[in-house]
C-alpha cells in the first residue's frame, strides 16, 4: 500500500503545483492490439487483466466522458456472492475472491468493507427459500448462515419487530464476507494500474462507428479520429444496444434507470448490508455516515441518468416499513445509473457474430459486484478468442437454444437482485 507521512501530506496540500496525474493523458495511436469501448469498471478491469495476465499492453480504453462518469460511479457499492443458479454462483464467488485481494493487486485501497449482508425473510415460505439458497452456497464452498428471528434482532435491533410491523420479520440469511467497496476507488485503482502497464486511457473519446469489412471489425471511428485495432470489445453498460447497433447487432436488451439515494450523515448504527425480503430494497451506511439505499428500476426506458419521483416515493416507503426511525432523516441526494436489462436477468460476456468483436453487457442490477471477474474473464476471452470457462453460460445464443436461460430473478427469491 502507498503510505504518506503527515509532513508529506501537508506539503502536498500547501504546494502551488497540482497533484500528479494518477494516469497519463494519452494521445491516441493509429493502431492497437485491443480497443475497449467504455471506461467504466468493466472496461478498465479488462484492460488491466489483458496487460497483467496476458502481456497484451497495446490496449486503449475509450471513454466518451471522464473516468467514473457512468455506472461505476452511480451504484450502491454492494459486493456479495449469495447466488443460486449454477453458473452465477461460481462466477460471483470468483469475483468476491478477487475483491478480497484487489487492494493488494492494484496497490490502491479500494476500501473493501466485509461487514456482512443479511437478506431478510418475512414468511415460512421465504425462510424455506433462504434455506435452499444457503444450502446451494454451502455446496459450492461459500459460507452462509440461516438466522432465526431472535438472531436477526440481536444483529439488527433497529428494525421494526413490533406487532404493528407491516412485514413481520421471520429470520434471514447472512453472508459474512459480503459488504461494500468504494466505487470511485475501484475506477481510479484499475485506471492507474492499467496505465502503469502501458494501457492508453483516452477520455473524451466517443465512438461513432465501427470499421467493418468481410473479415469483421478492424477498428473504430471516434471523435478523436479513426483508430485501428485487431480486436474490439464493448463494455458500455446501459448504452450497449445503441453501440452494438452501429456494428449491425440487435441485442435482447432494454435500458432502464436505477436510482440510488443517500441521507444526511448520522452516527454509525447500521453495521451490515440489509436486503428487504418483502420488496426489492437494500441499504447500508457509508463511511461518511449517510444511509445509502435503492430499489427497483424505473418502469420505462430512458438514457437520462435522472430518476423519477414516483420511484423515490416507493423506495422511501420501503425504508420506513423496515426502519421507522428513518422518517426523521433528510434525503441528501439521489442519482440514477442506466441499466441494460435482459429477458432472464443474466449478463453477456462473449464473442459476437461479428468477427473480432467481443461484448460485455446486460448486467441488470449486478454489474458493480461483478467488476473484477468480468475484467478477468473478458480479458481471457479476448486473449484466447474463446470464452473463459466461468462465462460459457453467458453467451448471446442462449435464448435461441431454449432452456438455457439464467433466470436467477425467477428461480430463487426475486428480492436478491441488486
Amino acid at each position: 500500500m502507498m503510505r504518506y507521512s503527515l509532513p508529506r501530506l501537508v506539503g502536498h496540500a500547501l504546494r502551488d503545483r497540482p497533484w500528479p496525474r494518477a494516469w497519463r493523458k494519452a494521445t491516441p495511436r493509429s493502431h492497437y492490439d485491443v480497443v475497449i469501448v467504455g471506461g467504466g469498471g468493466h472496461g478498465l478491469a479488462t484492460a488491466y487483466y489483458l496487460a497483467a495476465n496476458h502481456g497484451i499492453r497495446r490496449v486503449a480504453v475509450l471513454e466518451r466522458s471522464y473516468i467514473g462518469s457512468g455506472n461505476v460511479g452511480r451504484n450502491t457499492t454492494l459486493v456479495r456472492s449469495n447466488y443460486m443458479m449454477n453458473g452465477s454462483t461460481q462466477f460471483f464467488e470468483f469475483s468476491l475472491k478477487l475483491w478480497e485481494g484487489l487492494s493488494q493487486a492494484l496497490n490502491f485501497n479500494v476500501m473493501l468493507s466485509q461487514r456482512g449482508q443479511i437478506v431478510l425473510g418475512h414468511s415460512p415460505a421465504q425462510m424455506d427459500g433462504l434455506a435452499r439458497r444457503g444450502n446451494t452456497m454451502l455446496l459450492n464452498g461459500i459460507e452462509a448462515e440461516l438466522l432465526d428471528r431472535g438472531q436477526v434482532q440481536r444483529l439488527l435491533p433497529y428494525l421494526d419487530y413490533s406487532g404493528a410491523a407491516r412485514f413481520p420479520i421471520a429470520g434471514g440469511l447472512l453472508q459474512r464476507r459480503a459488504g461494500t467497496v468504494r466505487h470511485d476507488a475501484v475506477a481510479w485503482g484499475y485506471a492507474r494500474a492499467a496505465d502503469s502497464l502501458g494501457v492508453d486511457i483516452l477520455e473524451g473519446c466517443e465512438v461513432s462507428g465501427f470499421l467493418l469489412d468481410a473479415g469483421g471489425v478492424h477498428g473504430v471511428q471516434t471523435s478523436r479520429g479513426r483508430i485501428l485495432a485487431d480486436r474490439v470489445a464493448l463494455a458500455v453498460a446501459g448504452h450497449s444496444s445503441q453501440l452494438a447497433a452501429l456494428a449491425g447487432l440487435r441485442l435482447p436488451i432494454e435500458s432502464h434507470l436505477l436510482q440510488a439515494f443517500v441521507t444526511e450523515p448520522i452516527k454509525p448504527f447500521v453495521d451490515h448490508v440489509i436486503s428487504f425480503g418483502a420488496e426489492l430494497f437494500y441499504l447500508s451506511q457509508s463511511d461518511k455516515g449517510g444511509l445509502v439505499f435503492g430499489g427497483h428500476i424505473d418502469g420505462f426506458n430512458s438514457f437520462t441518468q435522472r430518476g423519477q419521483f414516483p420511484k423515490a416515493q416507493g423506495v422511501a416507503q420501503c425504508a420506513l416499513a423496515l426502519i421507522p426511525g428513518m422518517s426523521r432523516l433528510k434525503l441528501l441526494r439521489h442519482w440514477a445509473g442506466i441499466q441494460d436489462m435482459t429477458p432472464d436477468g443474466g449478463p453477456f460476456i462473449c464473442r459476437t457474430p461479428v468477427r473480432n468483436l467481443y461484448f460485455n453487457g446486460g448486467w441488470c442490477y449486478q454489474g458493480f459486484k461483478a467488476t473484477p471477474a468480468v475484467g478477468w474473464c473478458l480479458a481471457d476471452t479476448i486473449a484466447r478468442d474463446e470464452e473463459h470457462p466461468l462465462v460459457r453460460c453467458y453467451g448471446l445464443e442462449r435464448f435461441a437454444q431454449g432452456g438455457a436461460s439464467l433466470d436467477e430473478y425467477g428461480h430463487g427469491h426475486w428480492t436478491y437482485r441488486h
